[in-house]
């Protein structure tokens, strides 16, 4: 008999949805029955049978406990309906049930076989606060390095504005048309519209994936930017910090130059340089004074070597960055983007 009694609390929820089956679709919580012996022989903790997590419904009225569950004998995911008969499996080794793989229907289901979503917080609270910080650079500061840099070896998630409201329109969200409509024009997107998708996005990853460091790359642009951030998040909310990417005109304009070699980029001409510059004095760096009174900017001289600026930037995230990121190595995607190796020839650095 495998004795599973030191394992750790089961803090993880999982949802059902479109199955059909009102007494399988709905939220499933971390199992409380007590310890038991299984078919296998294993004797399960509590939140677990068979030695892995196992689940529950929430509105507690399952016939048999756990409801969503791991068998040993067959090997495979199960999904009991409220009479304890089963109504889906799914033959996999997954340490966690399968989210992004097919289901079968079993003999008391219903196709099609309901959608899993896994949370890592239970969905009927508020989620919890993400842990934010501002970055903020003129054109060719290296923003987008560090912050890619921040995200594969550190752990944080690097959310580029810019990018989120480009993903906005291709997926067709509500408002789509309005961003493709100011986009086009040449205007900044209505700052209720770019600050709401920005907690949408954040609050989606942190239940999905219980990552709650955040990189916001090129937010706030503007005071205003800022003021409808305090309006969706609460003034009473602590200011996040910011790390402002400070480089001499000089050096910017020759790396924007240096890259457009490669990049094709329509703006990337001295003419362009100067108005985004100009731009970003005129707007931006009123955001920096601010945060910089408040004690709340740390400085970063990026005019130095990549590798200089990426120890200030993880030293600047190391209170909130996870010790076993901290300590990995360094990937060869992270050596090409610190210089350390060349990119493939194919690949535009």
């Amino acid at each position: 008999m495998v004795e599973t009694n030191e394992l750790p609390p089961n803090t993880f929820y999982v949802e059902m949805s479109g199955s059909g089956l009102p007494e399988v679709d709905g939220l499933f919580v971390p199992s409380t029955a007590p310890p038991a012996e299984s078919e296998s022989g294993t004797v399960s903790s509590v939140g677990y049978w068979n030695g892995r997590m196992a689940w529950d419904r929430a509105d507690g009225k399952s016939a048999r406990s756990p409801a969503l569950s791991y068998s040993n004998s067959y090997k495979s995911w199960r999904i009991c309906r409220l009479d304890g008969h089963l109504a889906y499996d799914a033959t996999y080794d997954d340490q966690m049930p399968p989210t992004d793989k097919e289901w079968h229907v079993y003999k008391k289901g219903v196709a099609p076989a309901p959608k899993v979503t896994l949370h890592y917080f239970d969905p009927r609270l508020p989620c919890p606060e993400p842990n934010v910080v501002f970055v903020i650079g003129g054109p060719g500061s290296g923003k987008g390095t560090m912050c890619e840099l921040a995200e594969s070896q550190l752990g944080w998630t690097h959310l580029s504005v810019g990018a989120l409201l480009r993903a906005e329109c291709q997926a067709g969200g509500p408002n789509a048309a309005i961003i493709e409509e100011f986009t086009t024009a040449g205007k900044l997107v209505p700052n209720e519209i770019t600050v709401t998708l920005i907690r949408d996005t954040m609050e989606t990853i942190t239940r999905m994936t219980g990552r709650r460091n955040f990189l916001l790359d090129g937010f706030p642009r503007s005071l205003e930017n800022l003021d409808r951030w305090y309006e969706v998040f609460g003034r009473v909310a602590e200011l996040p910090r910011m790390l402002y990417f400070e480089c001499p005109y000089a050096v910017l304009e020759k790396r924007i130059l240096d890259r457009a070699k490669y990049t094709g980029r329509s703006d990337d001409n001295v003419e362009s340089i100067k108005l985004r510059f100009d731009t970003f004095k005129a707007e931006t760096l009123a955001t920096v004074d601010l945060f910089k009174s408040k004690d709340k900017c740390a400085e970063i001289d990026t005019s130095q070597d990549r590798q200089a600026v990426y120890a200030l930037v993880s030293s600047q995230l190391a209170d909130y960055t996870d010790e076993t990121f901290a300590a990995r190595p360094l990937t060869e995607r992270a050596e090409m983007l610190l210089g350390l190796r060349p990119f493939p020839k194919e690949e535009k650095a």
